[in-house]
């Protein structure tokens, strides 16, 4: 089985990652930090603000059963991608919202997902997703890997 790897960032990547892994075709993800200048950093540099890093969700993917594109549709649905550095009570850059391609394949879809999205004016402010080239991805610390199913917390419904 080929595999194909979608980056996004939606908030805190805990309740991003719970909805990402309830999707047919996911193999598996892991939460961490990307698209900023510190190599490797820990949860409390990303929440100083001074690494540039957003809260992400790495997603593995088999594209014979769910597509890219799906995947942008459940990225517009578990988010506001009106709201710049913040999701809910979550506030800090690092809570920004982000789809980080892999190839340009993934570009063109995400831009012209983004496009369709504000075409259909679902949403009175204008969308504010950045799309970026994805970068080296850093794992968070163990604790925050399927934070939602190691506490025992019920998942979103998507």
């Amino acid at each position: 089985m080929d595999t194909e790897k979608a980056t996004f960032a939606a908030g805190c990547f805990w309740g991003v990652e719970d909805a990402f892994r309830q999707v047919r075709g996911v193999q598996s993800t892991r939460v961490g930090y990307t698209g900023g200048t510190t190599t490797a950093p820990t949860y409390e540099q990303v929440c100083s603000h001074t690494t540039g890093h957003a809260e992400a969700v790495e997603v593995t993917y088999d594209p014979e059963i769910v597509t890219f594109d799906d995947l942008v549709d459940v990225f517009w649905k578990i988010h506001d991608p009106t709201q710049l550095n913040r999701q809910g009570p979550d506030v800090g850059d690092q809570y920004r919202t982000a789809i980080f391609f892999h190839d340009g394949a993934q570009q063109a879809a995400a831009v012209a997902s983004k496009e369709r999205l504000e075409k259909e004016e679902r949403f009175t402010r204008p969308v504010v997703t950045e799309i970026t080239p994805a970068a080296e991805f850093y794992a968070a610390e163990d604790y925050h890997q399927q934070y939602y199913e190691k506490r025992g917390i019920k998942s979103c419904r998507i």
